[in-house]
């Protein structure tokens, strides 16, 4: 079980702007995509290996809200990076761009 993650820049920028957008939508409905997210990397946390490798990257789907969480496994410092939490509408070869 690997306990620490890092969220890499543009992972959090995407969280942020998620949040804001359901926030808009709905007072507490902001909180409730962070709430998933978190939840979702303490089962990443729990066992990194469970979610499918598309490539070089691990994919968790998030359960209420159309977003995958692109990952990958860091045993050399023993952590998890969050490369991004990406809307399934947009381009999936978005998933790995950097941000600009």
């Amino acid at each position: 079980m690997i306990s620490t993650f890092l969220q890499l820049p543009k992972a959090q920028q995407e969280i942020l702007e998620a949040w804001e957008y359901y926030e808009d939508q709905q007072e507490g409905l902001g909180d409730r995509f962070k709430n998933e997210v978190r939840n979702k990397i303490s089962l990443i946390l729990s066992n990194p290996l469970h979610y499918p490798l598309k490539g070089k990257y691990h994919e968790a789907q998030t359960d209420d809200f159309p977003f995958v969480m692109v990952y990958k496994i860091d045993k050399r410092n023993d952590r998890i990076l969050i490369l991004s939490v990406f809307h399934t509408s947009r381009h999936p070869k978005r998933k790995y761009a950097k941000r600009r």
